[in-house]
């Protein structure tokens, strides 16, 4: 409400179009909201920022049960308290919407593919893979809270020179397990998984399978390997509590004439052409460093060519936004694929690029060395097994994806308020704890006849302006593609859930405080495990 009368003032005002960013200000004692707007408007309208405050002022017309005090400070400021009976009606808020309270429908009508993960079928993942699927995940989960038509999209490269390495290395093992000489390719892969499932191919096969010629064998290898990891692959991602509607195998582009039907729009687009034997894009037009080629001269295609194929997949499957998490070695990567996009004559901004950099894990300030199984990098599974799944996720998720990271497993196994998903978690059950003690179903609890404006404590307007923030949190994280805004988030409620907690009784509160105040610990209840839900983290009632 405030937002919109802010947009009338100024459109009253005959300023052009702003972007109007309310936030919380740092000092208690400049309101609870602050605008600098009249900042921005001072240019364009030629006129001092404060008298444009001014105006802005007089021209609003918000309800003084939404704003009780307005005023402008410094030079040009606006800040804004808001009444009790606004307070009152985020708890209400909260308590009627429950489970869909920080969901709305700005996205509607959007579809989004969000392709992550997409690991080589070549071995077991590890922890950068880690990191990115808890990233993709929530990202996607952001996005279905607002509103977007998300499809969680695993894309299968079963047709490139890892794999064939992979078949190599697997041929290999299997000669070694019937004890004959065969050495690993130099690029191949070294990790024991490979001698394991070299010896649960014989089995399964007989050592008969190691007489095939080697054409044969390496041909048998790359299907087994492909099948093999994936499955591994998906055990661990379910596991990990992170599910896909879509899984895509690269050597469908082939089969199905995507690489031809792109080639063909790309010819329509006037975008190729021939140099030197080979096929060139002409993405140099299109702000890339420069041309690409997208056929060898040898007839075969680079393995740009079927990135772009796959990603026009996606608009023909309907998809108005392709979000894709990278890992950090693919950062050069983004401005060709953006220009291939605007050359097959996408719009703008259809594909957009999530880095995630690589993960340093650490235990008793020590890094921890790679398994012998797993090869050169800490597995996956072998860290979440440690930490517990909700504890990976949350560390996965507290800095931005760009960012170095360093995953502390003493830290996440502590069962103590250092450790931040604890802190947070525990504030949950906290509150679950007060519901139990008053034998008192949380699902029960209303506000119909509460005196909501008892909740008058320092503690309890902060905490019920905590939870006024959550709906614009998810929905800027959601728009940024950044989770991390909403751990920070949990963080701050979850401060304000246990200061409250420890300074306030709840149970034979006098008067009509209990009520109140179980309507408030409900709220926060809700809050927190939606928050938390939308990392794909529980919200334990007992730890």
């Amino acid at each position: 409400m405030l937002q919109g009368a802010i947009e009338r003032a100024v459109a009253a005002l005959g300023a052009p179009a702003s972007d109007i960013v309310l936030e919380r200000p740092r000092e208690a004692g400049h309101g609870d909201l602050a605008t600098s707007v009249a900042l921005k408007l001072a240019k364009p309208l030629g006129r001092a920022p404060r008298q444009i405050a001014e105006e802005i002022v007089a021209a609003l017309d918000c309800p003084s049960d939404v704003v009780s005090r307005v005023e402008i400070a410094g030079p040009g400021f606006i800040n804004f308290w808001f009444a009790e009976e606004a307070m009152a009606s985020v708890l209400k808020t909260v308590l009627d919407e429950g489970e869909r309270f920080g969901r709305s429908n700005t996205g509607a009508g959007k579809r989004v593919n969000v392709e992550f993960v997409s690991a080589n079928p070549t071995g077991p993942l590890h922890v950068g893979h880690g990191r990115g699927a808890a990233l993709g995940d929530a990202i996607a989960a952001l996005l279905d809270a607002t509103g977007h038509d998300v499809t969680r999209e695993f894309y299968v490269n079963d047709a490139g020179v890892q794999v064939d390495l992979m078949a190599e290395s697997l041929w290999a093992r299997v000669q070694q397990e019937v004890g004959r000489p065969a050495e690993i390719p130099a690029r191949g892969y070294h990790g024991e998984y490979l001698a394991e499932l070299a010896q649960t191919i014989l089995e399964r096969e007989g050592p008969e399978f190691a007489d095939l010629s080697e054409e044969e064998g390496i041909r048998q290898c790359r299907a087994i390997g492909v099948q093999a990891q994936r499955e591994e692959q998906d055990r661990d991602l379910e596991d990990f509590g992170v599910r896909f509607d879509v899984t895509f195998n690269e050597s469908e582009l082939y089969t199905s004439g995507a690489i031809e039907k792109t080639l063909e729009a790309l010819e329509e687009r006037r975008v190729l052409y021939e140099s030197d034997d080979a096929l060139w894009l002409k993405t140099s037009e299109f702000d890339d460093a420069k041309d690409r080629v997208l056929r060898k001269r040898d007839g075969t295609f680079t393995y740009f060519l079927p990135d772009i194929a796959y990603h026009l997949t996606k608009a023909d499957r309907g998809a108005t936004l392709a979000i894709d998490v990278w890992g950090a070695d693919h950062h050069g990567y983004i401005g060709r694929m953006a220009a291939a996009m605007a050359a097959l004559g996408l719009p703008p901004g259809f594909l957009r690029i999530v880095m995630v950099q690589l993960v340093r894990v650490v235990r008793h300030g020590e890094a921890v060395r790679f398994s012998k199984r797993s090869g050169e990098f800490v597995a996956l599974r072998d860290l979440f097994e440690q930490t517990g799944v909700d504890a990976a996720r949350y560390f996965f998720l507290m800095r931005r994806g760009d960012s170095q990271f360093t995953f502390d497993i003493d830290l996440a196994v502590k069962q103590t308020e250092e450790n931040p998903v604890y802190y947070v978690q525990y504030a949950h059950t906290r509150i679950a704890g007060i519901f139990r003690n008053a034998d008192v179903a949380p699902e029960d609890v209303r506000h119909d006849g509460v005196d909501l404006t008892l909740l008058n404590e320092k503690d309890e307007i902060l905490l019920i302006k905590q939870l006024g923030e959550f709906p614009a949190v998810v929905e800027r994280a959601a728009a940024a593609l950044e989770p991390h805004r909403i751990v920070a988030y949990l963080e701050d409620l979850a401060k304000a859930v246990n200061g409250w907690y420890h300074r306030h009784r709840v149970i034979g509160a006098p008067g009509g405080v209990e009520q109140a105040r179980l309507a408030l610990a409900r709220a926060a209840q809700i809050a927190l495990a939606n928050g938390l839900n939308l990392l794909g983290i529980a919200a334990p009632e007992r730890m």
